[in-house]
């Protein structure tokens, strides 16, 4: 049986209402980086023997080839289903549909006479897409990363997931089909921070590659963040910690559909956290007692449970302060499910994904919605957003100035540099309007010189 302890928002003092809404810390933190830069620094230095040593010491695999064939890919393809392969097909469809609609559109206009500036978009050259495996492969997350990959032409895209089990090529045939569809054939079986490491910076049979996306443990967290501070290593999409959920629900919620949201969350890892919040007491009873009824059913139960341990519920005056306490947790996915969806949802600003009304479950987002399940956890939603097809690209300037601009810019050029004291700044307008002070005189002698004659 769940015992969840409901928290009365009104009752708690500023001290109490940020422990409430604080984060489990996470296991091992304080050692984590030190092992997470030891792996990669083995990975650096000997390159694919030390993937295949850790392949050995973390997923007791004997053997690695490391690279996925494509004979081995078209022998785990053959064991997909029809109905799952049916399945990876519509949401392929819907994740492409909506990302399609995000293609980006160059920039070009001229800000003065003579001052022509653009605004130009490059998909990076090669990506690295990480996908979790163990006990829950993640095909979904193969479209997630390979669909906006694919519709941005990268030139390179590279999928490591963690190697099977019990041959390091028992990569779910799930995996592999999301990965046909999205045009991605580079596969390589090899997990984990040493998998960061080797997408960074390259070993023998692994080229580095420009960004890495993807969600992961602790380990894959801490070693995406330390390669993208090192200037050789490679960029990423963004900080992330375990996966979280918050539901907003009023009396008028189901309480079944509020269980199983919390509960499909929670079964995610024993470090996930779900928050409830509500103006309904009896919602809220509810609501707990539906979660012990779904939890029996559930082969994910133990992990759901450990996760629930460290929940939230939380009991509000009215949905307004719901609002406001949801904003201050940041919750990377938000439920709404009230009689007030509509007016609620302009007052929620921190959140990564929002699900509204009883009918839209986080599950669709996860799947086949068409939106994108890589979001920023860990409250980092205060600041960064989910991952669209612009994650996919850098972006760039480029100006063209005639003589005409300059003549029309430069003066406030050089007056805003001497101002910073930045006098080579300043020449180097000065040279150029000197240039044509002097063009501008040789012309107009010219043309006195050639009127005179005629």
């Amino acid at each position: 049986m769940l015992e969840v302890r409901i928290s009365v928002w009104a009752d708690l003092d500023e001290d109490g209402k940020k422990r409430l809404l604080a984060r489990p810390k996470l296991k091992n933190a304080d050692d984590l980086p030190e092992q997470v830069c030891s792996i990669i620094k083995a990975v650096r230095n000997t390159g694919d023997k030390a993937l295949r040593f850790y392949s050995q010491k973390f997923d007791a695999v004997d053997s690695n080839e490391l690279v996925l064939s494509q004979a081995l890919q078209q022998q785990q393809l053959a064991k997909l289903t029809f109905e799952r392969k049916a399945a990876i097909d519509l949401a392929y469809n819907n994740i492409r549909t909506f990302h399609s609609a995000q293609l980006p559109k160059d920039i070009k206009l001229e800000t003065s006479p003579g001052v022509l500036c653009e605004l130009k978009y490059a998909a990076f050259d090669s990506v690295g897409l990480y996908i979790p495996g163990g006990s829950a492969p993640l095909p979904s997350t193969v479209l997630m990363l390979g669909v906006p990959a694919q519709l941005a032409n990268c030139r390179r895209v590279v999928l490591v997931t963690p190697p099977g089990q019990p041959k390091a090529s028992d990569i779910a045939p799930e995996i592999i089909y999301a990965a046909k569809l999205c045009g991605i054939s580079e596969i390589y079986t090899v997990g984990g921070a040493q998998a960061i490491a080797a997408l960074a910076y390259g070993t023998d049979s692994i080229a580095k590659v420009d960004k890495i996306f993807g969600p992961g443990n602790r380990y894959v967290t801490e070693a995406k963040q330390q390669v993208s501070k090192d200037p050789l290593g490679a960029a990423i999409d963004m900080p992330a910690g375990p996966s979280e959920v918050l539901v907003i629900a009023d009396a008028a919620a189901s309480p079944a559909f509020v269980a199983a949201d919390l509960l499909s969350q929670a079964e995610h890892g024993v470090d996930s956290q779900v928050v409830l919040i509500s103006d309904s007491q009896e919602l809220l009873d509810k609501t707990v007692q539906a979660m012990n009824e779904q939890l029996l059913k559930l082969p994910r139960a133990i992990i759901a449970k450990k996760a629930i341990d460290h929940s939230r519920f939380i009991l509000t005056a009215d949905l307004e302060t719901a609002a406001l306490v949801s904003n201050l947790y940041a919750p990377e996915h938000l439920i709404i499910q009230t009689n007030q969806d509509q007016q609620l949802l302009p007052k929620l600003t921190n959140a990564a994904s929002i699900f509204v009304g009883a009918w839209t479950p986080e599950s669709a987002g996860d799947y086949a919605s068409g939106t994108n399940h890589v979001l920023p956890t860990y409250g980092y939603s205060r600041t960064h957003s989910s991952l669209s097809l612009l994650d996919f690209y850098r972006r760039y300037t480029v100006q063209t100035i005639s003589s005409q601009g300059i003549r029309a810019i430069g003066p406030a050029i050089i007056t805003l540099a001497s101002a910073e004291g930045l006098t080579a700044h300043a020449n180097a307008v000065k040279v150029r309007l000197t240039a044509l002070e002097k063009q501008s005189k040789q012309s107009s002698e010219f043309k006195q010189i050639s009127a005179a004659s005629k």
